[in-house]
């Protein structure tokens, strides 16, 4: 399912940071040009069943779109996106429009995901090293619902379907939210989307391409609305999405989790636009036999082809105390990348705003890693910088988990372009341990105690040349157990 997930503009209005200016809204009265050119002979781009890119459309959406109505946008919508991306449909693509509520009702939001209860720990114990999910909450559960409360619409290739999700009382789509989705319905059709991988960094990458694509198109086609075409959008929400508690914001939004997966729609766009701007589309095209290799390609597009990855290598020196976890399908690692590392010390700026009687610093302050436009605003086409200080530089990392009986643990390796470079990383990681309450003990041993929060463990950091190891247990005297060699004080 490729999905398109809600702009992160209203992040910077939470922590007041700048002023934040409202995306302007077209009037959904309006059709688009007065006039257009006579019906072809034969289809032909930017023309779809009756329809012209730039037709007028006489529709309004206060009381919904009835089926003739929504036949039409969707029709000019599909040439709308013709016109953009210089591809043909040949087929027509079934839309539907559904509440929030009906498709937190569908996916089953919130029950904590699906798989082996093996595969479920493999996933919390991910979210728990990026201090994002602490061990009595579940970051399955946390990541479903903070994907039901942001995806705006999606395309299922199986049904070769799109579904927009409205948070209006009267369903109604959003046209710009149809132009990103019918350009996967275009990828599906026409390109091999076999790359994608199973860890949160292989992803990243495939959908730095595959979103940035779509996007870059929705992007394109919202520039025009307002301008030279008038679009269907959906009156603003009156309902609770506003509003949040500790963690998150409005209906479950975790906004650590947010940043991990809304990489691709931030840097995705500028990366493909760099090669359409080069190559035209046709280049664009051509990445589809030639991938991103990392998420780093992607933030940075001038390494693309040109700075590789490093296929990190991980043994396992656990114990017979400990099993490593793996899952029944997909890589037997975590892989996070620059998307997971942004979002690990981005989320306390925000988890210490929610908190009253937090008094702790940044890791990383707000202006590090949120992107700003002339006028001070969050760019809404590149809102987040993936790239900060601590994470450029990111050249591959892996993540093995563990369990015992009662606990989890786990061992992290990651590797840096030079020396400096995993220094930068681990002393970030320091002030990220003391933010969530640690104490060293010395030798590298840090301890975050009972209550300090929810992150009680101890840890073991070490950087060796351009290579920083991660060991985490429960208690201190098991950490050698977990990774042995480990240093336990």
């Amino acid at each position: 399912m490729n999905t398109r997930l809600a702009a992160v503009l209203g992040l910077a209005c939470l922590l007041a940071l700048a002023g934040c200016a409202n995306a302007p809204t077209d009037d959904p009265t309006l059709a688009g040009a007065a006039d257009a050119p006579a019906d072809p002979a034969s289809d032909r781009l930017g023309w779809e069943h009756g329809y012209w890119y730039n037709e007028s459309l006489p529709v309004t959406v206060s009381d919904g779109l009835n089926a003739t109505e929504q036949d039409a946008v969707v029709h000019r919508a599909m040439a709308r996106v013709e016109h953009i991306r210089g591809i043909e449909f040949e087929e027509d693509v079934p839309v539907s429009v559904i509440s929030r509520e009906t498709y937190r009702e569908q996916t089953g939001s919130g029950s904590g995901g699906s798989g082996s209860s093996t595969g479920i720990t493999f996933d919390d114990v991910r979210y728990e090293a990026l201090f994002l999910v602490g061990e009595s909450e579940s970051g399955s559960e946390e990541s479903s619902e903070t994907t039901s409360s942001s995806v705006a619409g999606y395309y299922s290739p199986s049904a070769d379907r799109i579904v927009i999700i409205s948070d209006t009382a009267t369903p109604v789509l959003s046209e710009t939210t149809l132009g990103h989705e019918l350009v996967h319905a275009l990828q599906y059709r026409n390109f091999d989307l076999g790359f994608s991988g199973s860890t949160l960094e292989a992803r990243s990458a495939a959908l730095g391409l595959i979103e940035g694509d779509a996007e870059l198109v929705a992007q394109r086609y919202e520039a025009h609305c307002g301008d030279d075409w008038a679009c269907v959008s959906q009156p603003a929400s009156s309902g609770s999405d506003d509003g949040g508690d500790s963690g998150s914001g409005g209906s479950g939004l975790h906004y650590g989790i947010y940043f991990t997966q809304y990489f691709p729609y931030s840097d995705g766009p500028g990366f493909v636009a760099s090669v359409e701007q080069s190559g035209g589309w046709d280049a664009v095209s051509d990445l589809y036999a030639d991938p991103p290799a990392s998420s780093e390609q992607v933030a940075q597009p001038e390494t693309y082809g040109v700075d590789e990855p490093t296929a990190v290598s991980l043994e396992d020196r656990s114990d017979g105390d400990w099993t490593r976890l793996t899952r029944s399908s997909g890589a037997p690692y975590a892989e996070f990348g620059v998307a997971g590392l942004t979002g690990m010390f981005a989320y306390p700026a925000y988890e210490s705003s929610m908190d009253d009687t937090a008094a702790r610093p940044y890791v990383l302050s707000p202006n590090e890693f949120l992107n700003r436009n002339d006028a001070g605003n969050v760019d809404s086409s590149d809102p987040i910088n993936y790239t900060t200080t601590p994470v450029d530089g990111w050249d591959g990392d892996k993540l093995y988990a563990y369990k015992n009986s009662g606990d989890a643990a786990y061992v992290w390796k990651s590797v840096w372009d030079s020396p400096a470079d995993a220094r930068e990383f681990a002393a970030t990681y320091r002030d990220l341990l003391a933010y969530w309450g640690a104490q060293s003990q010395g030798n590298g041993v840090y301890t975050i105690p009972d209550g300090a929060s929810e992150f009680a463990d101890a840890f073991h950091v070490s950087v060796s040349g351009d290579t920083v190891t991660i060991v985490n247990a429960p208690r201190p005297s098991e950490l050698d157990d977990v990774h042995a060699g480990t240093p336990t004080s």
